[in-house]
């Protein structure tokens, strides 16, 4: 008698507890790598009851990605999750010729220079070139890039932090959470030889020398509920100008409203003239960032939009030509305003922050005794 055609049977799948438990594990350990927690995933959404199908479109993969997995535990339990050995000549590097171009990278710099090149640290290992880039790309290493970074050391960081993130994922009832700053300094810059059109093919091309043509400065105010932001460019960035911007916010603004203004810890808001101001409207609450962390103000997230898509790629051949681009992005963006969402709570900002301070003092620590072992020597 002839089988009856369609899909074969689903092979049962049983997972004993213990089994589940290490599963769980794979899933929580993070140096796990990556293809066997997903492949412990699979497993567990099998032993849930469900069908290749189900489990598939759970995880966003396939039917058959989960049919195989499924079929090697069965066969071959906890083990065959693993990978097999590939075909293939053997390794000619050991391991203890990767650790010393690891330990060189990262402990030494070659004589002349600041930082390692992969020709360079080939030469002196006796590697080449493209196992050194290879050993780099396996441990994350990058010598060629380097990053800046600032702590704040402000005694109010903490709770500055927890009240304008509470501002942010909380915003008051019957009020307007405002963010402003200022981008100072915008210079109006125009290349030195007409910028050549994208073509198909062929990127957009501009001379690298350009000719300045003045600066302007620019206040704005983002309100973090719409997005919307209210902006006007100075000559200058003193306080007598940020009592002008002040002043449109609070013609902008409906007077039933209270207004929240998170700003930067600089001198600008604490002049007398401002404190005055403040004083003679009281609808209006400050909220200063920590020094050093003016990330955490949104606008500044908006600035960046307005130097991408505006400032840096665009040429202006007067001041006035420079302020009339930013009035049309500030327009343009206004016709469909979209908020920044935030995300993260103060709690996991003060850990990471707390997490990465630990890692720079463990840094200097471990200097410091390489500089006193140096000097006894």
């Amino acid at each position: 008698m002839a089988h009856p055609r369609g899909r074969p049977k689903q092979r049962e799948l049983v997972v004993s507890p213990e089994q589940k438990i290490t599963l769980r594990q794979l899933l929580r350990q993070p140096r796990s790598s990556r293809s066997l927690a997903f492949r412990a995933r699979i497993i567990l959404e099998c032993a849930s009851g469900h069908n290749n199908a189900a489990v598939a479109a759970k995880l966003h993969t396939t039917g058959f990605t989960v049919g195989l997995w499924r079929n090697r535990f069965i066969t071959g339990g906890l083990a065959a999750l693993g990978d097999e050995m590939r075909p293939g000549a053997p390794r000619q590097i050991g391991d203890d010729r990767v650790e010393r171009a690891v330990r060189l990278t990262l402990e030494e710099a070659p004589k002349g220079a600041t930082h390692w090149s992969s020709r360079g640290l080939a030469a002196r290992t006796g590697l080449s070139q493209s196992t050194v880039s290879r050993i780099w790309r396996a441990f994350g290493l990058r010598p060629h890039r380097s990053e800046t970074f600032q702590l704040s050391n402000d005694p109010l960081l903490v709770d500055q932090v927890r009240d304008i993130v509470g501002l942010y994922l909380n915003p008051p009832h019957h009020a307007l959470v405002l963010c402003v700053d200022e981008k100072s300094q915008i210079q109006a810059l125009s290349r030195s030889q007409p910028i050549l059109p994208m073509l198909p093919g062929q990127a957009e091309r501009r001379t690298h020398d350009y000719k300045r043509h003045g600066t302007t400065s620019l206040f704005a105010a983002l309100d973090i509920a719409t997005g919307a932001v209210i902006g006007k460019c100075w000559p200058r960035h003193r306080a007598i100008e940020f009592r002008k911007f002040l002043n449109q916010i609070d013609r902008a603004v409906p007077a039933e409203l209270t207004v929240h203004l998170v700003l930067d810890n600089y001198a600008t808001p604490k002049t007398k003239e401002i404190r005055a101001w403040f004083l003679r409207h009281p609808r209006y609450h400050l909220h200063f960032t920590p020094t050093h962390s003016s990330w955490i103000n949104q606008v500044e997230r908006w600035f960046a939009l307005l130097s991408q898509r505006q400032i840096k790629r665009g040429s202006h051949y007067s001041v006035r030509e420079l302020e009339a681009a930013i009035s049309e992005f500030i327009a343009v963006h206004n016709e469909q305003p979209k908020p920044f969402v935030w995300t993260k709570s103060a709690d996991a900002m003060l850990n990471s922050i707390g997490r990465f301070a630990s890692r720079t003092l463990a840094v200097q620590g471990t200097t410091n005794m390489s500089e006193i072992n140096d000097s006894g020597d």
